[in-house]
Order: structure tokens, then C-alpha cells, then sequence
């Protein structure tokens, strides 16, 4: 079982910064650790679909951003902490939301998606203020 905790959200005004910090411990029902692991951010807000922001793949380094993020967020790994971030800056209004945080997704280059046998944190608010 792996154990998923977001956290680094909060309220900012447009143009400011946040980071988010995704910790995941344990082993997947594959026998899989955090080397292994695709993870990424998923952002829900009230009224819109949930929208996946960005993942990297630890066993390959491929890294995906959605469209409505580039240039303006950037994830990274460290395997010694066992914890993605996800850098946030130049945030719009737009970016509010509940934040994700999921262990053993698709993450490509052009694509991600989440699966029934994932893992999911609680989530993290970001709120930004216009």
C-alpha cells in the first residue's frame, strides 16, 4: 500500500508563487517503490472537470505539463526525500483549486492519466486571489 501527503497550498495573490510537495511512501500491490513511480498533479475546481497539471515519470524522466500551465509551473523529484514538487509561479485566479496529488498514473510526454488502482492523496487548496 502507498501512503500519499500533499501539502504547501494556500492563499496567494495573482502573480505570486507557491510549492507543493507530494510525499509517497510504500510499495504498490506490483511490488513497485518511488523509483518506479509516474506521479503527478491533478487539479479540481468547483464547476470545472478535473484537469491533470503535470507528472514525472521517476523510472524514465519523462515529464508532462498541460497546456494551461507551461512556463508558468515546473515538477521535480528527489528520491532521497521521496517527495515531487511542484513549483508554481506567475499563478492566475484561474489556478484555483484542489490540488492531487497521484501516486502510479500514465505520464508521458503529450498525456496523463490516472487508473482505478492508483493512489491518491487528500488534496491541497490553492486559492488564487485577483
Amino acid at each position: 500500500e502507498v501512503e500519499v501527503v500533499e501539502s504547501g497550498g494556500g492563499l496567494v495573490q495573482a502573480g505570486g508563487s507557491l510549492r507543493l510537495s507530494c510525499t509517497a511512501s510504500g510499495t504498490t500491490t506490483h511490488g513497485f517503490t518511488f523509483g518506479d513511480f509516474a506521479i503527478g498533479w491533478f487539479r479540481q475546481a468547483p464547476g470545472k472537470e478535473r484537469e491533470g497539471v503535470s507528472c514525472i515519470s521517476n523510472g524514465d524522466g519523462r515529464i508532462y505539463y498541460a497546456d494551461s500551465v507551461k512556463g508558468r509551473f515546473t515538477i521535480s523529484s528527489d528520491g532521497a526525500k521521496n517527495t515531487v514538487y511542484l513549483q508554481m509561479d506567475s499563478l492566475k485566479p484561474e489556478d484555483t483549486a484542489i490540488y492531487y496529488c497521484v501516486v502510479d498514473i500514465l505520464c508521458l510526454e503529450a498525456t496523463m492519466r490516472s487508473y482505478g488502482m492508483d493512489y491518491w492523496g487528500n488534496g491541497t487548496p490553492v486559492t488564487v486571489s485577483s
